[in-house]
């Protein structure tokens, strides 16, 4: 795919509708907006599918479109269960705030999402402020805690706290909540994950090791393949999303312009550790309070 953005706003009505007339009538182009990025992504065939459509749309309606290799939408999970906890105090002037929050977190397979639990016995946290802690908790797994990016297969168990009869409030639970998980994925061992895409290929016979070769150096792997009528070769593999943002000029190298794929997601699996710490770097959460 490939992200587009107009060089002026005023034009950004037209180049929607144009998109999305040209979507009706090619069904294999899709118009994604990644509401996670604030991004459109115009995906199709490959990347040379792409660029034609674009300039038929230069050509057609005088539409100028910037283009630029979409990012990545990495997902954060865990790998172990643990506790967290969070006493939220604060005292200024007149009523203050509390919340204190006991959580358990646990892997859930991949698919499930978010499972969130009340197992509060006896009132500790009254049930008026459960909600309070979900949201706290979702707040983190919208924004991520290791890296900024989403949070999947997750489950939540709020088991024990305290309240104080005055100072206790929503904002004092959304807080503990929030902390308390935060507290928690620290130690459930979070890794980030990546997509991964299927690819197919049709290359000549005699650069199916060039090409395999190729896809193997780019954490990809070959699946299957299978000879063609006209002696060439389908091939079918996996390799990460990242890697293949730019792959039709790689493949044109490799085969000499004499190849063609096509992409569709399959799954999340876990990045490299280098790249993990990367992302984990570059990632600036703004405090709240």
């Amino acid at each position: 795919g490939l992200a587009i953005s107009t060089p002026d706003d005023s034009n950004a009505q037209k180049v929607s509708e144009a998109l999305q007339t040209v979507a009706v009538e090619d069904p294999s182009i899709a118009v994604e907006h990644v509401v996670a990025l604030n991004e459109t992504v115009l995906r199709g065939l490959g990347e040379m599918h792409l660029r034609v459509v674009l300039e038929e749309l230069r050509e057609d309606h005088g539409l100028t479109i910037d283009t630029r290799v979409p990012a990545i939408e990495y997902r954060e999970t865990i790998t172990a269960t643990a506790d967290g906890h969070h006493r939220h105090k604060k005292q200024s002037g007149g009523a203050g705030q509390f919340g204190e929050v006991y959580l358990k977190v646990e892997p859930t397979p991949r698919g499930t999402g978010f499972v969130f639990e009340d197992n509060i016995v006896g009132g500790v946290i009254p049930g008026q402020f459960i909600p309070a802690v979900e949201k706290g908790v979702l707040q983190v797994m919208q924004t991520g805690a290791i890296s900024g990016h989403e949070m999947q297969d997750i489950k939540v168990s709020v088991y024990d706290g305290k309240h104080h009869s005055v100072d206790s409030k929503e904002i004092a639970f959304v807080q503990a909540g929030k902390r308390a998980f935060m507290d928690a994925v620290a130690k459930a061992r979070p890794i980030v994950m990546e997509p991964i895409v299927n690819i197919n290929l049709n290359v000549p016979n005699d650069c199916m090791g060039d090409v395999a070769g190729d896809l193997s150096s780019m954490g990809g792997m070959v699946k299957g393949s299978e000879v063609q009528p006209d002696n060439s070769v389908e091939i079918q593999g996996q390799a990460p999303l990242r890697e293949l943002q730019t792959y039709h000029s790689r493949l044109s190298s490799v085969s000499g312009g004499r190849g063609s794929y096509s992409m569709q997601f399959s799954h999340y699996a876990p990045v490299q550790a280098q790249l993990q710490k990367e992302l984990a770097e570059a990632f600036h959460p703004v405090e709240e309070e």
